[in-house]
């Protein structure tokens, strides 16, 4: 078989040429660009065929002696050889880039594949020009040099990016995706980088273009190395109305009842100062992305809001507001009252639809626990008789082994119990030393018998609440399925 195949090529090894250069362009164009690692394994297959004709045909690689008589035999000579040649260019090419791709190089490279793939092309135009038709290639060089000199001092400035480009991809400075933060202000993702140019965008949804050398003549913060955590510090002032360790202890559960921080590295609560006005805190927490500051942020200001009404702490003025009482600075210090039961449900959206009457009465129902740090308030799959809303502390919402979100002092939980009678969906654990207040269904008897119409209210909120757990906004048809299968549970706990 092989002594045969060897006799066809001996016997027609130029036609075998053509026909496996032009298969391989065909191969090569039909497969397209999207599965581009069989591209690289059938440019080199073709390759590693056309030189196996090449040799076994013993085909020159010098110009045919007939080239510029008309002989046709030449042409078709000169014809396969730019075959052969073009496809080394591509199997060069194809070793090039499964290098780049072995060596684990990212594809913030592609600038530099092109410049090698570029350096290919010409050094093999400049072979067959050399080999194939015989044109004195150093003389051509040296002409050539004369008008890369005029050429470059026309294109200095695109040559600067080109090369900025090249200095800044071959120190790994940044990858594509990475988030840079620039001297200057600006600061996004990196989405493209191109011969001229690097593009940024940013948190606004623009994109900025920055030409490569003024990119790196910049000093920039890559937020992406060694990862994305950011770290971030916020300062705040309280009246010294406790002691500092009480202080800290509450803002370590301000930082503990945050979702959109980083739980590991731990955030940290540092005492900076203290005055006879001030005790000066800062709060140092991550994110695990740049794009999560603002919510990280507000969350935390949220939760701060929170803990020091529930605690009683009061917020300082800044120095340079500080009250003057009679040519001299205040010394009384008034401390802080704690929130109330009736304040926390005058301010809980839950009740929205009950009068200030109504308000009033649940509030003065209500009772007051506590659970130590660590206690299991409801397991997952147990009904909770009562209502109870966060005073102090912070709460764990788990399913299973999995922590899905942390309530503060506000948030509430056992609604559904109280008033439907359905099984809690997670586990709720004290995280802290946690105070609540509770109302029962006597408390929710006695407003249903003043005012039945309560009811369907209360089903309204339930269904609203039921689409608050992360899950996608609820349909309208089905918010109301959902609120006539409450009213019904409703009436059936407190008809019986």
């Amino acid at each position: 078989m092989l002594q045969a195949y060897m006799g066809e090529i001996a016997a027609a090894p130029l036609a075998w040429l053509i026909i496996l250069g032009l298969a391989g362009m065909a191969v090569w164009k039909r497969i397209g660009p999207l599965r581009s690692n069989l591209r690289l394994v059938v440019q080199i297959a073709f390759f590693g065929a056309m030189t196996s004709v090449l040799v076994l045909g013993k085909i020159p690689l010098g110009p045919p002696k007939d080239l510029w008589a008309g002989d046709e035999h030449a042409v078709f000579i000169v014809f396969a050889q730019l075959l052969w040649w073009l496809h080394l260019s591509w199997a060069v090419i194809g070793f090039v880039r499964i290098y780049l791709v072995l060596e684990g190089r990212p594809r913030e490279a592609r600038l530099l594949q092109d410049i090698v793939v570029g350096v290919v092309y010409v050094c093999v135009t400049l072979s067959a020009l050399a080999f194939v038709f015989g044109v004195p290639v150093g003389t051509l060089v040296a002409t050539s040099g004369v008008i890369a000199i005029a050429l470059g001092l026309a294109l200095q400035n695109t040559l600067g990016d080109v090369f900025s480009g090249v200095a800044l991809n071959l120190g790994h400075t940044y990858a594509l995706g990475d988030w840079l933060l620039l001297e200057d202000g600006t600061e996004g993702r990196v989405i493209a980088s191109t011969w001229r140019s690097t593009q940024i965008l940013t948190g606004a949804n623009n994109i900025v273009v920055l030409p490569n050398s003024v990119l790196a003549k910049l000093k920039l913060t890559n937020v992406s190395r060694p990862d994305e955590t950011h770290l971030l510090k916020m300062t705040v002032r309280l009246v010294p109305t406790h002691a500092p360790s009480i202080i800290e202890e509450a803002m370590t559960t301000v930082l503990a009842g945050c979702n959109s921080i980083m739980r590991e590295p731990p955030p940290l609560v540092s005492l900076s100062g203290l005055d006879a006005t001030a005790l000066e805190i800062h709060l140092f927490f991550r994110v695990s992305n740049p794009m999560l500051r603002i919510k990280a942020q507000n969350e935390v200001i949220d939760r701060f809001y929170r803990h020091c009404r529930s605690i009683g702490l009061q917020l300082a003025m800044p120095p340079s507001a500080i009250a003057i009482l009679n040519g001299v600075a205040s010394a009384e210090i008034s401390r802080g009252a704690e929130a109330t039961l009736q304040e926390v449900i005058d301010e809980n959206p839950f009740f929205s639809r009950l009068t200030g009457a109504e308000r009033e009465k649940l509030a003065q129902s209500g009772s007051e626990r506590e659970y130590r740090q660590g206690d299991i308030i409801v397991a997952q799959g147990q009904a909770l008789p009562s209502m109870m809303i966060i005073r102090t502390g912070v709460v764990s919402m788990q399913h299973g082994e999995q922590e899905k979100r942390r309530l503060s002092p506000g948030d509430f939980f056992g609604e559904t119990g109280l008033l439907a009678g359905m099984d809690e969906a997670y586990t709720l654990r004290a995280l802290t030393r946690v105070t609540v207040y509770e109302i029962d269904q006597k408390s929710f008897a006695g407003l249903l018998a003043d005012r039945p119409a309560i009811a369907e209210e209360v089903a309204a909120m339930l269904s609203a609440s039921s689409g608050d757990s992360g899950q996608l906004p609820l349909t309208e048809a089905k918010h109301q399925r959902n609120a006539s299968a409450f009213l019904k549970s409703i009436r059936t706990i407190f008809s019986t």
